[in-house]
């Protein structure tokens, strides 16, 4: 027993000295550590206790008011298909947490720090408009100060739906809506302001990136509370993003060569009805107009709701170019009859050659076939004159010339030649005109001669000047025909061209006013 109690004590000595060594060892290596690590003892202060699922108020009849704030970045993408505008904006938030308060002096003055989002409460707040899940880099973080204000900043990608009015286009100008409100709570547990004033807001172009085809006006914001049962009520803020879609390459692209295409064709006007060069010009204009819209049918917007006006104004193009062939066409019909025609009726003539001139001011002139005006210059080529106007008398000759309708340019063209043939012989004037049948002309002079005893070579040189009188007064009548419908044809393109001149100026001032007005809007 003697050597048991100093084994005793030494063994207690032991223990007591070496087993507490290592936890000693082991709790001074972790408070060296720490030992300065401020934020880490903040942040245990901070998640000691706290509940992230519960809304962070003492009193529960307190409402949240949360502070938000809206800048825009850029406008991604605006597709008119599916009403859907992307945009890239900053978006800031910012609510008083009461849980999250300390005195900065026993945390060697800090005043501000960085948590994980994961770990404090976060409202529930969403833009109501969207559609799809953006394209949005993850924050991880939010501020806190050491009065409790929560301050949570996070760019985001928005992809929201948005009514956009084409009709305007290139010339437009939208107004999309970003509406923020909480997704559950009431206006009594949480409520939304703006962090900035409206006129700041409004004004706010810092941040946008204003190289692209949209330009940001301005964004306007207002604040609602709404009812669904006229119970409870919730509290929204929407912000109306107002971009305007710069015109510049679609009027280059598409405006410009349009109407260039339809300055051809007034210039077209211009060309002389009596040749076919005109309708070759127009039918070409027609075929290179078709091609363009092919081409700048992938440019236009397209919208089941609606047609922008300048797809109305394209089609009227086109419509005024058909319009203008029509025209043509039917001018170069009057003035190039190559069938057989009767005169043109009197009514015609006092409608067209009497009171349009009047009314429209429109200058007549007496324009004949281009072979009258060559030929009445050419007295020079008698020889060849007379050899065709023997021709033309053996024409005369046969049986039954002269009695039906006048070919105008074919009738023109030998009343020429027999006119030559006519000086020549020494024959009457082309002015002078008789009405007597050919038939009794001649069986008149025949037996007369006969009577007299005339020899035959002189009754045949008789019958052959009656035959060329005969050819000079259907030749003057073929040409009094062809004569009016020469002024007819003229008249009428001269007032068609004028009526669609009229038309194309009015309706071009009429979209370039509207356009003029939307842009400055």
């Amino acid at each position: 027993m003697r050597l048991s109690v100093p084994w005793t004590a030494l063994v207690f000595l032991l223990v007591q000295g070496v087993l507490p060594a290592s936890p000693v060892k082991k709790i001074g290596n972790s408070m060296g550590r720490f030992a300065n690590a401020t934020l880490v003892r903040l942040s245990e202060f901070l998640s000691a206790g706290y509940k992230k699922g519960v809304r962070p108020v003492k009193d529960w009849r307190d409402s949240t008011s949360v502070a938000i704030d809206l800048m825009i970045y850029s406008i991604l993408n605006v597709d008119e298909k599916n009403q859907v505008l992307t945009t890239y904006i900053w978006y800031r938030q910012a609510w008083t947490d009461e849980f999250m308060v300390w005195n900065p002096e026993d945390f060697d003055e800090v005043k501000q720090v960085s948590i994980p989002t994961a770990n404090v409460w976060v409202p529930d707040i969403l833009i109501n408009e969207f559609v799809d899940v953006g394209k949005s880099p993850d924050i991880p973080y939010v501020y806190v100060t050491h009065e409790g204000l929560v301050s949570n900043y996070k760019p985001i990608q928005v992809v929201t739906a948005c009514t956009l009015n084409i009709y305007n286009f290139p010339f437009d100008v939208q107004n999309c809506s970003l509406t923020f409100q909480s997704w559950l709570h009431t206006i009594k547990d949480i409520n939304i302001t703006l962090m900035r004033s409206p006129q700041e807001l409004k004004e706010d172009h810092s941040l946008f990136m204003n190289q692209g085809e949209w330009e940001l006006l301005h964004v306007l914001s207002a604040y609602k509370s709404f009812s669904l049962d006229n119970d409870d009520y919730y509290a929204e803020m929407k912000f109306h993003v107002v971009i305007r879609r710069r015109p510049l390459f679609y009027t280059v692209n598409l405006l410009l060569p349009s109407i260039f295409l339809m300055v051809m064709d007034i210039v077209g006007f211009y060309l002389p009805p009596d040749s076919g060069e005109r309708v070759s010009f127009k039918v070409t204009l027609l075929l290179g107009y078709s091609v363009f819209l092919i081409i700048v049918s992938d440019t236009l917007p397209a919208t089941a709701i609606g047609t922008p006006l300048i797809g109305v104004y394209f089609v009227v193009c086109m419509a005024l170019l058909v319009i203008s062939l029509a025209e043509t066409i039917i001018i170069v019909r009057l003035v190039h009859k190559q069938d057989l025609q009767q005169p043109a009726p009197d009514w015609l003539k006092r409608l067209v050659l009497e009171k349009a001139p009047v009314l429209f001011c429109i200058h007549t002139k007496h324009r004949l076939c281009s072979m009258l005006s060559t030929h009445s210059t050419s007295s020079s080529s008698s020889s060849s004159s007379s050899s065709q106007a023997a021709s033309d008398l053996e024409r005369v000759k046969e049986p039954g010339y002269g009695r039906g309708p006048c070919s105008l340019h074919h009738t023109c063209e030998m009343g020429h030649r027999g006119l030559v043939g006519l000086d020549g012989l020494g024959g009457p004037p082309h002015h002078q005109h008789h009405h007597h049948h050919p038939h009794q002309t001649e069986r008149d002079s025949g037996g007369l001669l006969g009577g007299l005893g005339v020899p035959p070579v002189v009754d045949n040189i008789l019958q052959e000047v009656t035959s060329i009188r005969h050819f000079l007064e259907k030749r003057d009548k073929c040409r009094e025909v062809a004569k009016e419908w020469l002024q007819i044809g003229y008249v009428l393109d001269v007032l068609l061209f004028r009526v669609y001149l009229v038309a194309m100026v009015a309706y071009s001032i009429t979209l370039g006013t509207l356009w003029s007005v939307w842009q400055i809007v």
